[in-house]
């Protein structure tokens, strides 16, 4: 086998586990038990918020519980936030998935979206 062909393999076997997790979706509540971890998690849009005046511009997208008591949250930075056109009416009021890194801010969970390929609606 050439090394370009035993690099491709490499990365293809290394893809099987996003895709699996993919499949494999969380729940909101779940994800606080996957902190550090990728994953995709769904829920329902309740709430959205584009701070446009606030450090980085970020919009949050909260799912399953409004702010200020959301219990996952879908963080779009300003600087990304072209690529997703108007990420509010995109997604309000829709159930989406959203695969990325889970992270904590002041105790949610999270996740960064930087590309729509990120965000699925259901």
């Amino acid at each position: 086998m050439t090394r370009t062909g035993a690099a491709l393999i490499s990365v293809v076997i290394g893809l099987v586990p996003i895709i699996v997790q993919a499949e494999n979706s969380l729940t909101t509540a779940q994800a606080k038990e996957h902190m550090g971890q990728s994953a995709t998690v769904c829920g329902d849009v309740v709430s959205t918020r584009y701070a446009s005046k606030s450090r980085g511009n970020p919009t949050f997208i909260n799912l399953d519980k409004p702010y200020p008591n959301q219990i996952f949250t879908v963080l779009i930075w300003g600087s990304d936030r072209p690529k997703f056109g108007n990420p509010e009416e995109k997604y309000g009021s829709k159930h989406i998935c959203v695969t990325g890194r889970i992270t904590e801010y002041r105790g949610v969970p999270e996740v960064a979206a930087y590309d729509p390929s990120q965000v699925r609606i259901q």
